[in-house]
């Protein structure tokens, strides 16, 4: 029966012991999730991997089809974690994406984990982040603003580190009076605050 299912993943359906019947399910992915990987691996994502309850010629179909890297198939929710927990173990950064009530523990084990909009509540809560809309794509989006928002981060450090620094230099040789470079300092906080409390995306 695996085999004339095709792509589609078979439960089987027993009473006393004996076969009744056969359902055939097609889960087909979400019409812009091609186009969200694609804009993922432009943004620097390198390896995309699926973790699905699916049956292996299912998973395998999706996969060549949206052009996923690695998949592991018919697995059970409470083995989600330890795929995720494996790829962590080889060195790898994981960024779980997921939307169900089995999906919790691999997000709580994610380095970083992101919910659905229409997500359970428990996948909601553990998540780290949680969609707007109903969007794969969001995804490049959340990518793209999570990567300005560090440069802005570490290029606020860097100005802060070194004119405090040149701050310094000039307290100590005596260049400046105390109560000017006092003043520039206050002067430089508000300015970073106030640069850093400007939108990274235009509306």
């Amino acid at each position: 029966m695996d085999e004339l299912a095709g792509a589609a993943s078979v439960i089987y359906l027993a009473i006393g012991g004996n076969l009744a019947g056969v359902l055939c399910i097609s889960d087909p992915p979400r019409d812009e999730a091609a186009e969200a990987i694609r804009m993922l691996r432009e943004r620097g994502i390198r390896h995309v991997a699926m973790i699905t309850g699916d049956s292996q010629k299912a998973a395998e179909r999706t996969a060549q089809l949206l052009g996923i890297d690695t998949f592991f198939a018919q697995v059970l929710p409470e083995d989600k974690h330890r795929y995720v927990e494996k790829m962590k173990a080889e060195g790898r950064r994981v960024i779980m994406v997921g939307e169900g009530i089995n999906d919790a523990p691999a997000l709580a084990a994610a380095n970083v984990s992101v919910a659905m909009s229409d997500a359970s509540d428990i996948a909601r809560e553990t998540a780290d982040v949680t969609l707007r809309i109903e969007d794969l794509r969001d995804l490049a989006e959340l990518r793209t603003l999570s990567t300005q928002l560090m440069e802005r981060i570490q290029a606020n450090y860097r100005f802060i580190v070194a004119f405090n620094t040149s701050l310094l230099a000039t307290g100590f040789f005596g260049t400046l009076a105390p109560s000017t470079s006092a003043l520039l300092h206050n002067l430089s906080t508000m300015a970073i605050c106030a640069k850093s409390m400007t939108p990274l995306k235009r509306a």
